[in-house]
């Protein structure tokens, strides 16, 4: 073990390098792997930068997920320093072995084989708002008439929502995950969301249909836990892969070389998902508390101390990805922390990449001028979320100028 001192940071970086909205701030290659940070609380902290650390205590049983354990990395407006225990049913904050139990119950709900089995839905789903973006005609937000939508949609289906509350659905996980709407409709709509899915778990226990809430209303699981679950699933299905659509979408209009080989290379589409993830890592920060202490690069970590994982920063370290700060569609170096590693790793992978294979190509090939229709400086991004992304993506199609 080392006594050599550590790197210092007078706390977690949040700002973007200017110019450069992909990039995640630039302190955190300076310290790469570790440094320490106080915490919200001034307790002090660790921070994890490098891919091969974070990758070791994402999966590591010594370090838990559990949010009673934790202290705050960054202060958050109205949140105690130290956050309750978990509800029962939100499995990604449990650890082994009651995490167990409910990832063993979904596992098999969202296979690689299930999950392509609704690509043709999908596919129809994105033709579908496709079709009435060029109705509509330009310019056009592509988060609410696309990338937000379509997998709203998608996880209805699986869910099981029915179709006359599909408006009403959206509408509320729209206002829930808007960092611009006020917390008072913010809180609205999260109650009125959660008495729904109550109301849902209800129905689909009174009659059953082929969707996932109904399977999991045959299994153990209470009422409070099914809708603690489909929540969780909600929240890792819709806001993700919405905000991976829209910001995917900018980065891609930013760099035309890459968006050619989206929109022209079928080949290329599957290792440029996975591409796109790696370097925007929109779960840009995840962290864990140390059950017992435990050796990480050469230092103690003591027990019940918290631990920020930067994933941004893990998914440019240049240790594991050969010049980490270049878009390469065509690279290739799987394995990349976007959806987690270890036993927390990412239930709802495979749906995502489903959904991004389906999306990008054929919004590229429905709009092959598809531009910005604003300055990419005036682009509004949600720069304090935990999931990383934009507020409204404008765009423009057609005769140049259009949007402007």
């Amino acid at each position: 073990m080392t006594t050599a001192p550590l790197p210092e940071l007078p706390g977690m970086p949040t700002e973007r390098p200017a110019g450069r909205p992909f990039d995640p701030p630039e302190e955190l290659a300076a310290v790469r792997p570790l440094a320490r940070i106080p915490l919200a609380d001034g307790s002090p902290g660790w921070l994890v930068t490098g891919f091969a650390a974070a990758r070791a205590v994402a999966s590591d049983p010594r370090f838990s997920n559990r949010m009673e354990l934790q202290r705050l990395v960054l202060p958050r407006a109205g949140m105690p320093d130290r956050m309750p225990p978990a509800p029962p049913g939100d499995f990604l904050h449990a650890d082994p072995p009651e995490h167990t139990r409910y990832r063993r119950l979904l596992a098999g709900k969202f296979t690689v084989r299930r999950m392509r089995l609704l690509t043709e839905g999908v596919e129809r789903t994105v033709a579908e708002h496709l079709d009435a973006m060029e109705r509509a005609g330009g310019p056009a937000d592509l988060v609410s008439a696309f990338a937000q939508p379509v997998p709203a949609l998608v996880i209805c289906d699986i869910l099981g929502v029915p179709a006359e509350d599909h408006a009403r659905f959206q509408e509320n996980t729209r206002a829930f995950n808007d960092p611009a709407v006020p917390a008072e409709e913010m809180g609205r709509a999260w109650q009125e969301l959660s008495g729904y899915l109550r109301d849902l778990v209800n129905a689909k226990r009174a009659a059953p249909t082929d969707d996932v809430l109904s399977e999991l209303t045959e299994s153990d699981l209470t009422e409070e836990e099914l809708v603690n679950v489909a929540t969780l699933l909600l929240g890792a299905g819709l806001d993700t892969t919405a905000n991976m659509i829209a910001l995917g979408t900018f980065a891609l209009l930013c760099h035309p070389d890459q968006l050619a080989v989206m929109r022209d290379d079928p080949e290329a589409v599957d290792g440029g998902v996975e591409e796109l993830m790696r370097y925007l890592s929109i779960a840009h920060t995840g962290q864990r508390a140390a059950l017992e202490d435990v050796e990480l690069e050469g230092h103690m970590v003591k027990e019940g101390d918290t631990v920020a994982l930067s994933v941004a920063a893990a998914n440019r370290d240049p240790e594991r990805f050969p010049d980490p700060d270049r878009l390469d569609l065509r690279r290739e170096a799987p394995g990349h922390l976007s959806f987690g590693h270890g036993v927390h790793q990412c239930l709802g992978q495979q749906l995502a990449r489903v959904e991004m294979r389906a999306t990008f190509p054929a919004l590229l090939r429905r709009f092959p001028d598809l531009r910005l229709a604003v300055p990419a400086e005036e682009v509004p991004l949600r720069a304090d979320a935990d999931i990383y992304g934009v507020e409204r993506l404008p765009v423009a199609w057609g005769p140049e100028g259009a949007g402007r």
